[in-house]
C-alpha cells in the first residue's frame, strides 16, 4: 500500500501544479501567444488524456462505438481548441482542472460514449455463484484487457496502471477483512477484479468512483464536472463503493458473512 500512498500524494500534488499554472496560461491567452498557451496546457493534461482514453476504451469493449472509429488524440486536439476558446469560463485557479474534465466529458457525450445504463449486473451482484464469477473473469481478460489498454495510445507518460486500494472501497473498521485479501490476493488480483466490476457497473456510478478514487477529485468538484448535485455525487460513490466491496465478499472471502446494519 506504499506505492498506493505516494500516488495519491503525487497527484495531489499534480492537481496543484494544474492550479499553479492556470495563472500562466491567463497571461498568455491575454497576449494571443496561442502556441506558448498550447505548449503549457500539454503539460497539464495528462489526467484528462488517460480519462478519455478509459471511456473509450470502455465504450468501444461494451460496443457502444466502432473499434478504432475514434482516437484519443482527435479529441484531444478539439479540446485544445475548445479550452483556447473558453478559456474565460473558468472563474479561478482551482476550478481550472474540474474545468478541463467537464469539457472533455461534454466532448465525450457528444459522440455518446458512455450512455449505459445496465441495471443486470446491480441486480444479480448477490447471487453469483464462484463458477459465475470466473467465467465473468476470464470473458473480460479476454475481451477487456486484450484491447482495454490499447496500447498504441499510452506511447507517453500519461499513462499509468490503476492502482486501486482497498482503502477507497472498505470502510475503515474492516482493516482486518482489507489485510486478508491484500494478502490472500495480492495488488495484481485485486486490480484486476476491481477493473472487471467497474466495468460492469453504470456508467454514473463508474466514472464518479474514477474520478474520486483516481483522479482525486473531491466529491464537490466532480459535481461541477459531471453537472450533478453533490449529494447525487456522494450516493453515486457511497453505491459503487458498496457494490465493490460486496463482491469481494462474494467472490474471494468464502464462508464469511458481511454484517448489515
Amino acid at each position: 500500500m506504499e506505492n498506493s500512498t505516494a500516488n495519491y500524494k503525487n497527484k495531489k500534488a499534480f492537481h496543484l501544479f494544474v492550479a499553479q499554472s492556470y495563472t500562466d496560461l491567463v497571461q498568455l491567452k491575454r497576449e494571443n501567444k496561442k502556441e506558448e498557451f498550447n505548449s503549457l496546457l500539454l503539460k497539464v493534461m495528462p489526467e484528462v488524456k488517460r480519462y478519455i482514453i478509459r471511456k473509450l476504451n470502455t465504450a468501444m469493449s461494451k460496443n457502444l462505438i466502432p473499434r478504432g472509429k475514434y482516437k484519443p488524440e482527435d479529441i484531444m486536439d478539439q479540446l485544445f481548441i475548445e479550452v483556447y476558446d473558453h478559456f474565460d469560463e473558468i472563474k479561478s485557479k482551482e476550478d481550472f482542472h474540474p474545468w478541463l474534465f467537464k469539457k472533455a466529458d461534454s466532448l465525450l457525450d457528444e459522440i455518446k460514449t458512455d450512455e449505459e445504463f445496465d441495471t443486470l449486473f446491480l441486480d444479480n451482484i448477490d447471487s453469483y455463484a464462484q463458477a459465475e464469477w470466473d467465467s465473468m473473469a476470464e470473458k473480460f481478460s479476454v475481451d477487456g484487457d486484450g484491447d482495454y489498454v490499447m496500447m498504441e495510445e499510452l506511447d507517453d507518460i500519461s499513462y499509468k496502471r490503476h492502482d486501486y486500494i482497498l482503502k477507497n472501497i472498505f470502510l475503515e473498521d474492516s482493516r482486518d477483512m482489507m489485510a486478508k485479501l491484500d494478502k490472500d490476493l495480492g495488488k495484481e488480483n485485486i486490480r484486476k477484479h476491481t477493473e472487471m466490476v467497474l466495468h460492469h457497473l453504470p456508467a454514473d456510478m463508474r466514472t464518479v468512483f474514477e474520478l474520486f478514487t483516481e483522479h482525486q477529485f473531491e466529491a464537490s468538484e466532480i459535481s461541477k464536472i459531471l453537472n450533478r448535485e453533490i449529494r447525487e455525487i456522494e450516493q453515486l460513490l457511497e453505491d459503487a463503493r458498496s457494490s465493490l466491496e460486496t463482491t469481494f465478499y462474494k467472490r474471494f472471502v468464502n464462508g464469511f458473512k458481511k454484517e448489515t446494519t
